[in-house]
């Protein structure tokens, strides 16, 4: 069996504070390893080396506690989850938070469902839809204390996407991977529009590395009004302003 070092990964934890079980490194090491299996398949992700999958998308995935206390969240739903980026890595670091992940593409889905069934993980599941239509009222609306998202879309698309998933009180984070801060200014009356309110811009970089990540915390302080999201596309298409 192929011997995986896992001191800087271990390393970069500590510097996240966080705590991992000797079976939770296991996890992540077999999640690496199906990642890496199902990725000759189907595009999962470009990034397939073992150091930076740790630290590209496990840790940057769970750097989401430098914004958050995830202490604090008994639900969350991951948009457009991908191959599980946040949402799979933080159930599998904080398992006793019920976690969906929901992305449109039904061959990511089958991956991360074939990861929870591998892991043997409880309390969470494996959605594939839009968010559009998972938002309306009957569905998920306003079900979880959290949604997050490293989906590639601008800050008042995202918002449109999943601050309808947010109950009252609860926070939407969206991870972003570059400098914008002409684009929170923009987003900001879409984001009220929605019910919410930009309380925090945490910039930081990855731990042990020169990686920038910017984390945008908004809490839901008001309902969504029912006509968001719009129809599929349209947030995309023509993001509010």
């Amino acid at each position: 069996m192929f011997q995986y070092q896992t001191e800087q990964f271990r390393k970069d934890l500590k510097g996240l504070e966080i705590s991992l079980s000797e079976k939770q490194i296991a996890q992540f090491i077999r999640y690496y390893e199906l990642l890496v299996k199902w990725n000759q398949m189907t595009n999962l992700t470009a990034i397939t080396e073992y150091e930076d999958v740790m630290k590209k998308h496990f840790i940057d995935s769970l750097s989401l506690v430098n914004a958050y206390d995830m202490n604090g969240a008994s639900s969350l739903i991951d948009v457009g989850t991908g191959a599980g980026f946040p949402g799979l890595v933080l159930k599998i670091a904080f398992p006793g938070c019920r976690v969906t992940l929901l992305d449109s593409l039904n061959k990511r889905i089958q991956f991360l469902n074939a990861v929870i069934g591998d892991l043997e993980l409880t309390g969470v599941e494996a959605l594939h839809g839009r968010a559009e239509d998972f938002a309306r009222p009957g569905k998920l609306r306003e079900s979880f204390d959290l949604c997050v998202s490293r989906a590639v879309a601008n800050l008042s698309t995202l918002s449109e996407y999943c601050l309808p998933f947010v109950k009252r009180g609860g926070f939407f984070v969206a991870y972003k991977s570059e400098k914008i801060s002409g684009e929170m200014v923009e987003a900001g009356n879409s984001i009220a529009l929605l019910g919410g309110k930009v309380t925090e811009k945490k910039e930081f970089l990855l731990p042990d590395s020169n990686i920038y990540r910017c984390l945008f915390v908004i809490k839901k302080e008001n309902e969504t009004p029912g006509k968001y999201p719009r129809k599929a596309g349209l947030p995309a298409k023509e993001p509010l302003n």
